[in-house]
């Protein structure tokens, strides 16, 4: 079956241009299975963030999407009341063409099939989590997690299992008999994804606050004396610093462990080594910022710009023949305790 005309082309540049940049870079061979993966978890996601339906309704919708993606079935799948609700026009389309993006699924080879379904599976597991968590949450009643446990598990439903995914796909498609360490580079890849959906998180805090869901724990917060709802007043940012500041080294870490696994790659798949350090090197110069502004304020979203998203891919381009240079444009690994400190001039 041909591919559905722009379903993988100009509909999922407008519903992400960020990863959409990521997988124009990718090598042909693995464009089209990671490109259909994107676009259904996306569905799902859209459908989980539709607040104007009441959680029953969009764990129905879930329900239905996560059964299509189970049993493999193609067609008889409409979200017709979860589309009608976008305001987003790009992401009505999505949910609109829902059946096109099951049938390119049913048309992956099945090892690549399998592979998809499970990490799809995984995403909506969350989601669907997520959404009974806070079913009922609201500005008026902040429903946090409980602690770090909830935290890592969600992060890696959401993400972390990306990570495993991308791996386990290129490693058949691009370098199936390159001598790696496999659980040195899909350990990295977890953490990689899970730093970036923590950079999310942290980023993302005001506006989650304001819908009800606060993703930093309740006993840590409560170990420095704060409530979910003291955090919806961006007077409260000195208090939270602190521990804000260890959710953002333990991001920076997971980001940091992510570039040490794009030089586990073979040397020769540049596409590959370019399209997972681009959202690293974004999620590392938003931290940057989340580390300078207050994290707190709902009026300003502290992310990279789209000039600085060009520099960065400019600059990784023209360093990335060069290996000393791209090693450094990367965020290096924290020192281990009591490791000696150099200045740059003797670095």
């Amino acid at each position: 079956m041909a591919r559905p005309p722009k379903l993988l082309t100009s509909l999922l540049r407008d519903v992400s241009r960020s990863f959409y940049l990521t997988l124009r870079v990718l090598p042909a061979g693995v464009r089209e299975p990671i490109g259909i993966a994107y676009l259904l978890a996306r569905a799902a996601d859209t459908i989980a963030d539709t607040t104007v339906l009441p959680p029953e309704k969009r764990l129905d919708a879930l329900r239905q999407l996560r059964l299509h993606i189970s049993e493999n079935l193609a067609g008889a799948l409409t979200l017709e009341e979860a589309a009608g609700r976008q305001d987003d026009e790009a992401e009505r389309r999505l949910l609109e063409r829902i059946e096109e993006a099951l049938a390119v699924l049913a048309n992956q080879k099945t090892p690549d099939r399998q592979l998809i379904i499970e990490v799809l599976l995984t995403i909506l597991s969350g989601q669907a989590l997520d959404l009974q968590r806070f079913a009922g949450a609201s500005a008026r009643r902040i429903v946090p997690l409980h602690n770090d446990d909830e935290l890592e598990d969600y992060t890696y439903r959401v993400a972390g299992c990306v990570g495993e995914f991308w791996t386990k796909l290129c490693r058949v498609h691009l370098f199936p008999e390159a001598p790696l360490e496999e659980s040195l580079l899909l350990a990295q890849a977890v953490r990689l994804g899970k730093g970036l959906q923590l950079v999310n998180i942290l980023r993302d805090l005001p506006r989650d606050l304001r819908q009800g869901r606060c993703y930093l724990p309740a006993d840590q917060l409560a170990a420095i004396g704060l409530a979910p709802a003291d955090l919806l007043d961006p007077a409260n940012e000195p208090r939270l610093r602190p521990l804000y500041n260890q959710y953002l080294d333990r991001a920076a870490a997971h980001l940091a462990d992510g570039w040490a696994y794009t030089h586990q790659l073979p040397a020769n798949q540049t596409r590959l080594r370019l399209a997972c350090a681009w959202p690293i090197l974004i999620g590392v110069k938003t931290i940057e910022k989340l580390r300078r502004g207050n994290p707190l304020d709902p009026a300003v979203r502290l992310k990279a710009t789209r000039a600085e998203v060009r520099w960065l891919i400019c600059r990784s381009l023209l360093l990335l023949p060069f290996p000393q240079g791209w090693r450094r444009l990367g965020p290096l690994p924290p020192p281990p305790a009591g490791a000696p400190t150099f200045d740059k001039k003797t670095d």
